[in-house]
């Protein structure tokens, strides 16, 4: 199934500052709005990405597979992949998540706008998602279970709270450093295995 294969970029959609904001706003005094805020933005972002992937998709296929569909999907794989690889001695988190302790909601929902619809990875993994989907014929729900899954690990940080509660403030920091040292790792392990995936439809 289609969808199956998929599912693993969601991993590569939240490692790096996007989960890391998430565990940030899970930390503020308002943190139920502003962890709301940010999912609904992220929400809205993915969802228009992945629209415009699947519209391109369907149109350079015709309603078929197409190679060059393929080769273009191929092609966005290789410029995620080395990007993720040339930021991979990155573990310290950008400096304006310093200015997350006072994020309002507003803040929040353009935060998660912005990084899960126009960070590089991102919007790579979302049209590529989009277009792989639309080229195997699958029809454009069969994106949501991909975006549903990419926005419950990005509320996972709130889950955490509402229901661990103090295990859950301990526990945050400890998954914010796995992330930071780890994430590049398993973003090849499943960018890599989309490649193969697409390789074989291809060949």
């Amino acid at each position: 199934m289609n969808v199956a294969k998929v599912l693993p970029m969601t991993f590569v959609m939240i490692a790096g500052p996007q989960i890391l904001s998430a565990i940030f706003l899970a930390t503020t005094e308002n943190w139920r709005r502003n962890s709301a805020a940010y999912v609904l933005g992220a929400l809205c972002s993915i969802t228009i990405v992945v629209t415009i992937g699947f519209i391109l998709g369907v149109g350079a296929s015709g309603g078929g597979p197409s190679d060059g569909v393929y080769l273009v999907i191929l092609a966005l794989l290789g410029f995620a992949a080395i990007h993720t690889y040339r930021n991979r001695a990155e573990s310290e988190p950008p400096k304006w998540m310093g200015r997350l302790q006072e994020a309002s909601p507003g803040f929040s929902f353009k935060l998660g706008f912005l990084l899960l619809g126009i960070f590089p990875t991102d919007i790579v993994t979302s049209v590529a998602v989009g277009s792989f989907l639309a080229n195997e014929g699958d029809p454009w729900w069969h994106c949501l279970p991909f975006i549903a899954l990419t926005i419950l690990l990005l509320a996972l940080p709130s889950i955490a709270l509402l229901l661990l509660r103090q295990r859950g403030e301990a526990l945050l920091p400890k998954v914010r450093d796995w992330m930071n040292d780890n994430s590049w790792v398993v973003n090849e392990l499943v960018l890599g295995l989309f490649v193969l995936l697409t390789l074989n439809n291809l060949l």
